[in-house]
């Protein structure tokens, strides 16, 4: 029997399925509500974990000149003054370690690499119900799946079919986004190198992407009374350089060369029990949504995505599958949301005791090793 998939959101984790699935030689039909797939989004890290998984699928290959080796490496740095406190040569370790290196990819980039290996995918498609393997979209279009996979976001129609509409809680916190052209951006932060700055209440992280185009930056501060989790919402520079005054000057200084400045909460959910009723599961965000502190969001996606190709075409029973998949993958994305939200009290520590031990371990542990667990895991291994 060919199985009919309907694969709810376009974003990586969905067309990451449909390319997997494809692979497996199974059709899907990706369904995406927006009506074109436009270059929205920032830049995010391939950590080994799904570098190899794409690797695989040849992404990685179309993505030359796009993806960029961090081939200085990551470090830590002291708010006030930038002291260096911990630094991994990764281009040294990280492939003898894990097999493949740590990239920087701007997140159109990828999707565009990822597009050609989808089998279809129809825009402007917004469903409003999900009933079994019955789909209804806004526009009165209905159609019959014999699997729906809901990798339709943090606030998933599908996982509110499943599991009851449940607001996702805000955390307290948000992220300013900007993308900052190279050409305008200081000397520092056009260093193929992932650099957090960590101090009270906040960190900021920046990174090259797009060849070295552009540099990414990402800042996490207190949300007061912004409640907006959206692609749209917008912030001004001043904003921002409000929230790192007294910094570095060389980070304040990063900060007034950004244009456009995005802005939205982090908003949070509870580790699900389950992630599957009957043929239908979750996947990517409507699953597992996480704080950005390990960089695994889209990685855990589209490991997800690799686990439930494997699942379907290995099991001849669709629900088989679905359950062989969700115990497969959810002690995995429960432990890496789990140790997210810890990551954002340690970073964020007040000038102290606490924080003068934090930063000890910088150096009496290896960080890459202690990454092992995430940076090793292959979910596509027997």
């Amino acid at each position: 029997m060919t199985l009919r998939i309907a694969i709810l959101g376009g974003g990586i984790g969905g067309l990451a399925t449909a390319a997997f699935l494809r692979r497996t030689g199974l059709t899907t039909t990706v369904y995406e509500q927006a009506a074109a797939l436009t270059q929205v989004g920032a830049g995010l890290l391939v950590t080994p974990n799904a570098a190899r998984l794409l690797r695989r699928l040849g992404v990685l290959d179309r993505l030359r000149g796009q993806a960029l080796r961090l081939d200085v490496g990551w470090e830590f740095r002291r708010w006030q003054d930038g002291t260096v406190l911990s630094s991994e040569d990764l281009p040294t370790r990280c492939a003898g370690l894990y097999g493949d290196d740590i990239w920087t990819v701007h997140r159109a980039d990828l999707l565009s690499a990822l597009l050609p290996l989808v089998d279809r995918v129809e825009l402007g498609r917004r469903c409003v119900a999900v009933d079994g393997g019955r789909l209804t979209f806004a526009d009165g279009h209905t159609v019959e799946a014999d699997v729906v996979v809901g990798a339709d976001g943090i606030h998933s129609i599908v996982r509110a079919a499943l599991f009851g509409d449940t607001p996702a809680a805000c955390s307290g916190l948000c992220a300013f986004r900007a993308l900052v052209p190279s050409q305008v951006a200081p000397d520092f932060a056009r260093r193929p190198a992932q650099t957090l700055w960590i101090g009270p209440g906040r960190h900021l992280v920046h990174y090259p992407i797009a060849g070295g185009r552009l540099v990414n930056m990402v800042a996490v501060a207190p949300a007061g009374d912004h409640t907006v989790e959206s692609w749209t919402a917008t912030a001004t520079v001043a904003e921002l350089r409000a929230e790192f005054a007294g910094w570095d000057p060389r980070l304040t200084g990063l900060i007034e060369s950004a244009a456009t400045l995005g802005r939205w909460a982090l908003l949070d959910r509870p580790p699900l029990p389950r992630w599957s009723r009957g043929t239908t599961t979750l996947l990517g965000d409507a699953a597992h949504p996480m704080f950005p502190f390990y960089a695994q969001g889209a990685a855990q996606a589209i490991e997800d995505a690799a686990g439930l190709a494997r699942c379907l075409a290995r099991e001849g029973d669709p629900r088989a599958a679905l359950r062989a998949y969700e115990t497969a993958r959810i002690p995995r994305t429960t432990r890496l949301q789990q140790v997210s939200r810890g990551r954002a009290e340690s970073n964020h520590l007040p000038d102290g005791p606490a924080q003068r031990e934090r930063d000890a371990t910088f150096t009496q542990h290896d960080p890459l090793v202690a990454s092992g667990w995430i940076y090793g895991y292959d979910a596509e291994a027997p």
